[in-house]
């Protein structure tokens, strides 16, 4: 697939996220020294994006212990609404996406905790129903003791444009 549109029919990501009710947020302000994306050749990359909604937070805390899987799982999802919004900043329109070939995902794990990939899959269903096919990617699910601010998920994306 590589240099070619996503395979998706004949809407666009923009016109499926609006079919599932789903907004792209405002690029999440970050929080030190970085940009929220990066385009270089025909890639994108993200910075790591927190579940931020309207500049807060949804959760804080371990998962396994304070955060349930559940809600961890939507915090990634959130992670992955302010990975699009900042693509979508740097690129113009989601259109544009070729695919997405990388997903980083982090969880701020309570000792024991291994459900990693199933929280990620918040991220990775949600760029699957935006991008068909497309959204197939290549992913990473790592248990970490902390995150910034407390977060309970960080993920980053890696996306392919034209």
């Amino acid at each position: 697939m590589n240099g070619e549109p996503a395979d998706t029919g004949t809407t666009t990501p923009e016109q499926r996220l609006a079919q599932l009710g789903i907004e792209i947020p405002v690029v999440a302000a970050p929080v030190a020294s970085y940009v929220p994306a990066l385009r270089t050749g025909s890639y994108v990359y993200t910075s790591g994006q927190l579940p931020l909604r309207d500049g807060d937070l949804i959760r804080t805390g371990k998962v396994g212990a304070e955060v349930s899987p559940e809600e961890a799982h939507e915090c990634a999802r959130q992670c992955a609404l302010n990975a699009l919004a900042a693509v979508r900043a740097e690129i113009g329109e989601l259109s544009a996406v070729v695919r997405v070939v990388k997903v980083v995902g982090f969880v701020a794990s309570a000792p024991g905790f291994t459900a990693q990939p199933q929280v990620i899959n918040g991220a990775s269903e949600l760029l699957g129903n935006v991008f068909g096919p497309a959204g197939q990617h290549a992913r990473s699910a790592v248990g970490v003791a902390v995150l910034p601010l407390d977060a309970p998920v960080e993920v980053e994306l890696v996306v392919e444009v034209r």
